[in-house]
């Protein structure tokens, strides 16, 4: 086992093959802290049968070529658009998970159009000093960050016992980003395409 200890003040790659790649997101808190963006990377176009049915001279050894987004151009010299071959890819999975930080706006940046993010809301906005001087974020401030960003969903953790109810993270971070979920020990998440 090899550790890598991270100490970089911007994104670093830290993990990238032919599917995934996976970055550093440097955060702001009272320690050196990171969160982790995973993206998957975009896939092939994929085929549309009904259309290439139309071509007889179109093999299935060509279904690659279609497949890498290449035009086909038939015997008779007719070059059919790969457009009309097929569909575009399925949008690629992502998620950003941002540990304990300060809220800064510049986050979203980083993040920009991570399909699902896990954002820290350690405080509702009625404590937002102390959030401040914690360098924590408030729920609020979760869901605007994912608002900024883009986000398809924000699933909030890492709530203090100072409130009676979780619910009232979800709420607040519902005031600026309306699909919010909240994080549960062993709990899953499943987001389709």
């Amino acid at each position: 086992m090899h550790f890598h200890e991270l100490s970089s003040k911007t994104s670093e790659l830290l993990y990238e093959d032919d599917k995934v790649l996976v970055r550093t997101i440097p955060l702001q808190h009272r320690v050196y802290t990171n969160g982790f963006l995973f993206q998957e990377k975009e896939g092939e176009r994929r085929l549309n049968i009904d259309a290439i049915a139309e071509y007889p001279e179109i093999q299935t050894c060509d279904y690659q070529n279609i497949k890498n987004g290449k035009d086909i151009t038939l015997e008779n010299g007719k070059t059919i658009a790969n457009t009309e071959l097929t569909f575009d890819p399925h949008r690629p999975q992502s998620y950003a998970y941002c540990s304990d930080t300060l809220y800064f706006e510049a986050l979203a940046t980083e993040i920009q159009g991570a399909r699902v993010v896990y954002h820290e809301s350690t405080f509702l906005k009625i404590n937002e000093e102390l959030a401040v001087k914690t360098m924590h974020s408030t729920a609020y401030q979760a869901g605007l960050t994912a608002k900024n960003a883009h986000a398809d969903a924000l699933i909030l953790g890492h709530y203090s016992s100072r409130y009676p109810d979780v619910n009232l993270f979800k709420q607040e971070a519902q005031e600026v980003f309306k699909n919010v979920f909240l994080a549960e020990d062993g709990k899953k998440f499943i987001f389709d395409n």
